[in-house]
């Protein structure tokens, strides 16, 4: 199996993605499947996912443009 085919393959499980929170504004989270992060809207941060477990940490964290 390619890098792209696991990349593409991977979800969270659901059950997950309703107990986290965004860890600095504790509001829910939106899965981005295409880009594998956990949007947080509050705090305009994407969270990524890397082998399939969210990097729930600020400073890794990418800032949300517009």
């Amino acid at each position: 199996m390619t890098e792209l085919a696991t990349e593409t393959t991977t979800r969270i499980d659901p059950k997950l993605l309703e107990i986290l929170v965004c860890p600095l504004t504790k509001t829910t989270l939106e899965y981005d499947a295409a880009r594998q992060e956990l949007v947080s809207r509050a705090a305009r941060l994407a969270y990524p996912i890397r082998d399939g477990i969210p990097i729930m940490l600020p400073e890794e964290a990418r800032p949300l443009e517009g």
